[in-house]
Parts: structure tokens; sequence; C-alpha cells
């Protein structure tokens, strides 16, 4: 077998969303991270099962697979970063993030993608106490994981730097606590990157670890202790092992190449990102099927 790639979305924030897909597509990407956001694809936005039906279409026309990614920056609250999200502290606020996160799970399944992505948030300091939102996180995340069920979506939760979730062993917390409450299961989406950030684990080992449970994975390099998406190279991450445990686990979903400080530079990074990987593929890892 071999790897299929993608790229997110939020690496061409400068371009219209067919450009992108476009670009993306003739870059010979097997698929797009398409990161929800009031420029790409506005999931607040009316006749949204409409849109996402021409999507869809668009889609398979350039025949690119599909993960929905969650991390808009302001789409929800122009002023704050992120916000609201699973663990703020206003109901309403963390109801206003469900119903994002609901949309784009019925996105996701009106055009076939293969996942959602999203993550816990940033608690408040000086707001809230950890077990009210552990307990806020748990709840909401339960009630996403029945709806996807519900649209035969896999729903994955990605491990963020600084955020409640921020290391693969909370996320495994995390999940044993919304099955007890007789839940849908969830997946884990794993931004390799962000091993090198928290330094929990070599990301080889994490790979190794966690193949039977990823619902996703992105890929970017990164300094250790510093969270910034860097270009391939540029970073400390050992691409090559990750790759070839990749490969070996027989990971056929889509590998999300995230590089979202690049947007200004997406004509040229979005082909060049892949030919950099392409040509440290392992060779003796594995055929393409």
């Amino acid at each position: 077998m071999t790897l299929r790639f993608a790229y997110n979305t939020n690496g061409a924030a400068n371009h219209r969303l067919g450009d992108a897909l476009r670009l993306i597509a003739d870059s010979g990407y097997d698929g797009v991270a398409l990161t929800l956001d009031h420029h790409h694809f506005d999931p607040l936005a009316p006749n949204l099962l409409c849109r996402a039906e021409m999507l869809a279409g668009l889609l398979e026309q350039l025949g690119l697979g599909l993960v929905v990614e969650t991390g808009a920056r302001f789409l929800l609250n122009p002023r704050a970063k992120h916000e609201p999200t699973l663990i703020s502290p206003e109901a309403e606020g963390r109801a206003r993030r469900l119903d994002f996160l609901r949309r784009a799970v019925d996105v996701c399944a009106t055009c076939r993608g293969e996942a959602v992505s999203f993550w816990a948030g940033v608690p408040r300091r000086g707001e809230v106490v950890l077990k009210d939102t552990w307990r806020w996180l748990v709840d909401g995340v339960a009630r996403l994981s029945d709806h996807a069920a519900s649209r035969g979506v896999v729903l994955a939760m990605e491990p963020e730097p600084g955020m409640l979730v921020e290391t693969v062993d909370a996320w495994r917390q995390l999940q044993e606590e919304v099955k007890l409450l007789g839940a849908a299961p969830f997946k884990l989406a794993l931004d390799v990157g962000h091993l090198l950030v928290t330094q929990e684990r070599e990301p080889v080992d994490a790979v190794r670890e966690f193949a039977p449970v990823l619902g996703t994975v992105a890929l970017e390099d990164m300094k250790r202790g510093v969270h910034e998406h860097l270009p391939f190279g540029e970073g400390d991450l050992d691409v090559i092992p990750v790759l070839r445990e990749l490969i070996q686990a027989r990971y056929d979903k889509l590998v999300c190449i995230e590089l979202s400080r690049d947007a200004h530079r997406a004509h040229t990074m979005i082909p060049e990102a892949l030919e950099w990987l392409r040509a440290r593929l392992p060779s003796d890892a594995g055929v393409a099927a």
C-alpha cells in the first residue's frame, strides 16, 4: 500500500475555496482537510445542506477525499480566538460550539468524508474549575458522538497543546469516560507535530501505539517544545520513521498536511510539501495497493 495525502485549507486562506481545491488536486493530493470558516464554506450561512451537496460534487469531480476540520479561529466569536468551546462556562456558548460541530458532521456526511476533527478548548483561568470543565467536555463529546454515529460519520478528537485535552493519555481518559455514559465511541485525531511540543511520546511510538484508533492524522514539522507549524525540513521531526510506521500499520486514511502559517505562499507550498514527502517515502515499507 501507499499513503494518501491531503492539504489543509487553513494553509490556503488567501485563496477562494474553489481555487484552493483545484490547486490541491492539480498538485497531486488525494484529498483535502477543509477547515470550515467564514471564507471557506461558512457552516453558519443559509442553505447548508444544499451547499454541501454542491461541494460534494466538486470534490468528486476533482477526485479529492475529505476530512472536515473545525479549528477556525474567529468563526463563532470575532473578539476571542477559538471561543466559545465545549468547556466555556456559559451554557449558551457551549451550545453554540456543539451546534457548529454538529453542522460539521452534517457537512461530512453529505460529502461522504472520512472524519470530522475537533478539539476540547482552553480552560479560562480564574473563571472555571477543572472538574466542571471536564464534566462539560464529557457531556458535549457524548452528545456529539451520538450525532456523528447517527450520520455514519467518524468523529476524531485532536489533543492540542495548551488545551484541556493536550495529550494522547488525556484523550484516552476522555474516551473511557464518554463510553461510561453509553455514548458512541470516537477516534483519535493525531497531529504528529504536537507530540514534539508536549514531548509525551516520540511521534513514531505514538503512531505505533494508537494506530488501531486513528481517525485522521495531521503532519507538519515542528521544533521540540514550540507550537509552530513549520514546513518540512525546518523543525525536529524525523518524518521517515513516521511515514514507515503509518505504512506498516496499513493506515489508508488521509494524512493531512497543516501549514496554516504559510497561506501567503500557498501557490508554491502546496505542491512543494507533497513533493518533499513523496521524495522521502520509505521504499522498503510497502508497495502501492
